[in-house]
């Protein structure tokens, strides 16, 4: 028979309370910690010159020298000479060894506490120097650390300075002023710090946020693209089973090997658009509909400038090259990609005029599309939208290149090239 005990509450209390004192001060008390150079990069640091920021970093060295250095001032003043060493030195060691070792600093001002009120011969145990030392070795702990270490710091200094009371150093009784003071430094600096903490955590919650919406946005366009093709993939296996099983009664007599050769690309062909339709039917959404008319082509791009006019923006047409039929995917990405650039114009450079022009090359197809500056009120962005990166998707499937970005003048251009392996066409030449 085995017994299980449990632990009373306030057993976990205290074991999780000790643990936690030994986590923040006594682990690594002494490890080698150097204080890092401050940011200079926020509101104030950067509007310093050049050589004035490079040096604004160490501020906060040269803050915690000149509290050490006020220490030893303090204590010196008021010992002379024959204690200088306990009372003023030690002190501003104390504040100095935050920099490399702060939590051991605090250990270190702990101890000397004691001895200097004892040196300097006193009635009070935080004495001028110990007093201004100790506040600021807490501060700079407190800031160097977590909140939890500054509540275990001011505890034990109320109950060192209290039992150092009881036993006679402290007959003036100055621990309540030691406590009262720290308590509101230590306080101020864990709001500040915990405050700071949360703008940290919302940094990288915003930055988080902004990579999961590029992904997101990225797979929308994808999946998009995906749709879209269907059509043109489809329609080209369907030609390919059509012709297949219409081929045998082209020719007289065909051998049988060339009946089962056909009837063999035809069912190949066959399960390939049966594959298509499922994989397409992964990637719709909910109440995705298959549009009834064919994908669009650039034989249709002059319904589309229409359209962009009649909403107001004025467009121009330049086609140069030797005009030819192109694979239907690259006539559809190109007829997307120029939708989607006058599209930005129209909500972003509103009264500003856009020139369309379309190169066919021996190599593939060049596009570009250019507006100028805006001419009325811009209204402000919503965030990331899906042009750019659909454009980008759609060149990238077609091995292509692209570049998009504000103009001299204030405009925007995109412009793309499509690469496409040459084939012979008839098709005649037009200027426009």
């Amino acid at each position: 028979m085995t017994e299980t005990k449990t632990r009373n509450p306030e057993l976990r209390m205290a074991a999780g309370a000790i643990g936690g004192l030994r986590q923040a001060l006594i682990d690594d008390a002494f490890a080698y910690r150097p204080l890092p150079p401050m940011r200079t990069d926020g509101p104030l640091t950067r509007r310093l010159p050049e050589r004035l920021r490079s040096g604004a970093g160490w501020t906060p060295h040269a803050v915690v020298l000149g509290a050490a250095l006020i220490a030893f001032m303090t204590g010196f003043s008021r010992t002379g000479n024959a204690g200088v060493l306990l009372s003023g030195l030690l002190p501003a060691a104390c504040i100095a060894m935050t920099l490399v070792r702060p939590v051991g600093a605090f250990w270190m001002s702990m101890v000397l506490t004691p001895v200097s009120a004892v040196v300097g011969g006193g009635d009070e145990l935080w004495g001028p120097s110990t007093f201004f030392s100790h506040l600021v070795v807490l501060v700079v702990v407190a800031a160097r650390t977590r909140p939890r270490t500054a509540a275990w710091m001011w505890g034990l200094t109320l109950l060192f300075g209290t039992l150092l009371e009881n036993l006679g150093l402290d007959t003036s009784s100055n621990t309540a002023a030691m406590a009262v003071t720290s308590a509101f430094a230590l306080l101020v600096v864990s709001l500040v710090q915990i405050r700071r903490e949360a703008e940290r955590e919302v940094t990288v919650q915003r930055t988080v946020t902004a990579v999961e919406r590029d992904r997101r946005t990225l797979l929308e366009e994808r999946t998009t693209i995906a749709r879209e093709l269907h059509d043109v993939v489809a329609h080209h296996m369907s030609v390919v089973a059509i012709q297949a099983e219409a081929a045998p009664y082209r020719v007289e007599n065909p051998p049988p090997e060339l009946e089962q050769a056909f009837i063999t690309i035809r069912e190949n062909a066959v399960a390939a658009l049966t594959e298509l339709r499922r994989v397409l039917g992964v990637v719709r959404t909910e109440g995705y509909e298959v549009p009834d008319a064919p994908q669009p082509t650039l034989a249709e791009l002059d319904g589309l400038l229409a359209n962009v006019g009649e909403a107001g923006l004025t467009t121009r047409k330049t086609v140069t090259g030797a005009v030819r039929e192109l694979p239907q995917g690259v006539e559809l990405s190109a007829y997307r990609i120029i939708q989607e650039a006058l599209s930005n114009t129209l909500r972003h450079a509103p009264g500003a005029t856009a020139e369309v022009e379309i190169g066919y090359v021996l190599g593939g197809l060049g596009l570009r599309v250019v507006n100028g500056p805006p001419t009325g009120p811009v209204k402000p962005s919503q965030g990331a939208g899906h042009g750019i990166t659909g454009m980008r998707e759609r060149v990238g499937m077609l091995n292509g290149e692209m570049t998009a970005g504000t103009t001299a003048d204030g405009g925007y251009e995109v412009a793309a090239f499509i690469p496409v392996q040459q084939a012979p066409s008839d098709a005649p030449v037009e200027q426009v």
